[in-house]
């Protein structure tokens, strides 16, 4: 069938399809599990402990929480800092809609700014535009590894005495300015999901300056009670107190097991994304039906995704038909993300209409997320840059 879709009316790059991802687990990975397996204790416990503190190693050792999701964790950390009913909290439109979902759960109104055009992540000129008496916090995303401007963002919120939570679901391992991303922010949430350039299957973890938060965050991802299973069971102790209406957001040992086997792997992962990321810019830097992702002066891009920005000016194809031309040629590709303004519920619910957010909107049109894994080889790169030159050049104007 690929055969005859083709662009060009001849045979695809590839006849079996390249997957958009594939998580690279293996026998570290395996051992590391079956261990908890063995060790008759599977739910939160010593290992989620250890995981948390390697985790802090990476964050210039600031205490982390580990939960069940990152959407969990964005969720604690409003939560811990008050955000509630009547609120309003301000965030980026190009993120995935649990971003802007939590503050509904919360009882507060999301406000979405626009993004800069460049790196795509919030506009700090659009936010202090959205800033009201009602605005508690700012979510920054650090979209697909690139750090938001949080000199910015946070020189704003301190003015306006606002609380900062870095949703960088994307960007484990981004370094901004010197400083590694998750140590920025009142508050950082990270994501271990199954597509994360380091997975526990799914997973997520809080991090911040503010022990207390830290601890609250716990209290909250523990049904509000004041400890854990795995310490009453080692202090041989039955009794237990509710302090607060928690939630359950616990992280278990099996799945921080997987985290730490693939942490000790991280390094030699993200050597191999650059080394794609850097095949790519080479690649299709000089054509100009394109535009390649910037690249960081100061800081550290975490390359989580690869998005490729198609211009509209330059090729007789929308978006759409170019995702679909790619499967034709074999390989599999995204898009990162539908504004969420512009979903169904936000438009009934918040009155958005399309064109509110200009530069979100036409950077969402163009966008198409290329394949981005440790697991692709050499091979595989060569054919993801063979089908987008071929059909740039195909669909040229």
């Amino acid at each position: 069938m690929a055969e005859r879709l083709a662009v060009d009316g001849g045979k695809p790059v590839r006849k079996k399809r390249l997957p958009f991802y594939h998580p690279v687990i293996g026998g570290p990975e395996v051992r590391a599990v079956t261990r908890v397996l063995r060790s008759g204790w599977i739910t939160s416990g010593p290992i989620t402990s250890k995981f948390e503190q390697a985790l802090a190693k990476h964050v210039s050792g600031q205490p982390v929480a580990a939960v069940n999701s990152a959407t969990s964790g964005l969720t604690l950390a409003l939560h811990a800092l008050g955000v509630g009913p009547g609120d309003e909290v301000i965030t980026t439109p190009l993120t995935f809609v649990a971003t802007a979902n939590v503050i509904v759960h919360l009882g507060a109104r999301p406000v979405f700014a626009d993004v800069d055009p460049d790196s795509l992540t919030l506009d700090p000129r659009s936010v202090a535009r959205a800033i009201t008496r009602k605005t508690r916090a700012i979510v920054p995303v650090h979209l697909a590894g690139h750090p938001a401007d949080m000199t910015a963002l946070l020189r704003l919120a301190r003015k306006k005495h606002l609380a900062v939570v870095e949703d960088a679901a994307h960007a484990f391992g981004a370094v901004y300015k010197g400083r590694p991303i998750g140590s920025w922010g009142d508050a950082t949430v990270f994501s271990f999901h199954a597509v994360k350039n380091v997975t526990t299957a799914e997973g997520g973890a809080v991090t911040s300056r503010s022990q207390a938060l830290i601890d609250r965050v716990r209290l909250l991802a523990n049904h509000g009670l004041d400890h854990d299973t795995w310490h009453r069971v080692r202090a041989q102790r039955w009794r237990y107190t509710m302090t607060a209406a928690g939630f359950k957001a616990n992280l278990t040992d099996l799945q921080a097991a997987l985290g730490l086997a693939q942490l000790d792997r991280f390094a030699a992962f993200q050597r191999r994304r650059r080394e794609i990321v850097a095949a790519y810019q080479r690649a299709f830097r000089s054509l100009p039906q394109v535009q390649v992702p910037p690249e960081l002066i100061k800081g550290l891009h975490a390359w989580h995704l690869y998005l490729l920005r198609l211009r509209p000016e330059r090729l007789g194809v929308g978006r759409d038909g170019f995702l679909e031309a790619l499967a034709a040629e074999g390989i599999s590709a995204n898009v990162h993300y539908v504004p969420v303004h512009l979903q169904p519920y936000y438009r009934r619910t918040l009155n958005y209409r399309s064109g509110s957010l200009p530069v979100a909107e036409a950077a969402s049109a163009s966008i198409v997320t290329l394949p981005l894994y440790p697991a692709m080889t050499q091979g595989d790169v060569r054919d993801v840059i063979a089908a987008v030159r071929k059909l740039a050049h195909s669909y040229q104007r």
